[in-house]
């Protein structure tokens, strides 16, 4: 699958705002494009933001250069500042961080996260964008979805003192679940992955390691992040009995094989799901999706959390970025776009 870049010469030199913006589109199966947009003028109330970096989202985006959101999905998988529709053309992403350019005084100069696509300046209200705190570096500031989707897992999942907590699959969020989780008091976290490289990652998050294989079926909890029917065959095969499944990863249009036979009831397993869209059940009376954020800002002052970035690349590069998300040759860690440079 192959992406076509049809973009005037111009863009790919400036991002001077008085040229307006520059804006990634996925336009077809496998076809992507930037595109030259006027920016909106600032009303009262909102804020000009000048992005620094925006992070691609390896499982959700994929499926969208794929265009495999299936029918059902098109309205609740709409990112905040999504333009266009489902399944093309669309512009699509919620991994931004910028500074503020113009603003409430308070805002002027302040970096801020904020779910908006792949674009180089926009215009937003000022509630739409989060502070991030000084102690946090702007590109590590880019896995604030990650950590807040982490979060809801783990309201969901509720892991006690010394729980045995396995995370299939070690890319951005479950490299993100099981740093989280490893500050459980007691609690021994195991990170699976079929990529023995990944055993670094999980050095550096300060939890254990396990190829899928060589991992034990002692599990209080197992935490299925993996994005693929065979992550979630080996989070059923691991858990132990009367042990929790919690099922992360979204899978899109793919058809999925469960195997509910066997030793399923036996063993009295519980599968259920978790999704960012809403704060976790357990704490929606008590927790705003704002707040839920802003705690995920504050988690990334931890700075082993750098080790979910992955490879760094100019705008002028989404194209070809986005074209290895499409056909499965990118790489598992948070990939981010610089927008400082072309």
């Amino acid at each position: 699958m192959a992406f076509r870049v049809e973009t005037p010469p111009a863009l790919r030199s400036s991002t001077n705002r008085d040229d307006g913006a520059i804006a990634y589109w996925v336009t077809g199966p496998g076809i992507g494009e930037l595109r030259r947009e006027p920016l909106a003028e600032r009303a009262k109330g909102n804020v000009v933001v000048r992005t620094l970096y925006t992070g691609v989202s390896r499982g959700t985006e994929a499926l969208v250069v794929r265009g495999e959101v299936p029918e059902s999905e098109w309205q609740r998988m709409r990112s905040p500042h999504q333009r266009g529709d489902f399944p093309f053309p669309v512009k699509y992403g919620y991994l931004n961080v910028g500074v503020v350019e113009k603003g409430p005084a308070a805002l002027e100069g302040r970096t801020v996260f904020s779910l908006y696509p792949h674009q180089s300046v926009f215009v937003v209200p000022s509630g739409d964008v989060t502070l991030v705190p000084e102690t946090v570096p702007a590109r590590r500031a880019v896995l604030a979805g990650a950590v807040e989707t982490a979060i809801n897992v783990l309201w969901d999942a509720a892991p006690r003192l010394g729980d045995r907590v396995a995370v299939v699959g070690a890319g951005m969020i479950g490299g993100s679940i099981a740093r989280l989780a490893s500050q459980v008091p007691g609690a021994r976290v195991t990170l699976i992955d079929v990529d023995a490289g990944k055993r670094a990652v999980a050095s550096r998050l300060g939890v254990d390691f396990a190829h899928p294989d060589d991992a034990a079926d002692e599990y209080d909890i197992v935490i299925e992040a993996s994005g693929y029917q065979d992550g979630l065959a080996v989070a059923m095969r691991i858990a132990a009995t009367d042990g929790e499944i919690v099922v992360a990863s979204w899978y899109g249009s793919a058809p999925l094989r469960l195997e509910l036979g066997g030793d399923f009831h036996s063993r009295r397993l519980t599968l259920r799901s978790s999704q960012v869209g809403e704060v976790a059940q357990a704490r929606r009376a008590r927790r705003t999706p704002r707040q839920r954020l802003e705690l995920a800002l504050r988690l990334l002052e931890d700075p082993a959390f750098d080790g979910l970035l992955g490879d760094e690349s100019g705008w002028s590069d989404l194209p070809a970025v986005m074209a290895a998300l499409a056909d499965g040759t990118a790489g598992t860690l948070c990939h981010t776009i610089d927008w400082s440079r072309p």
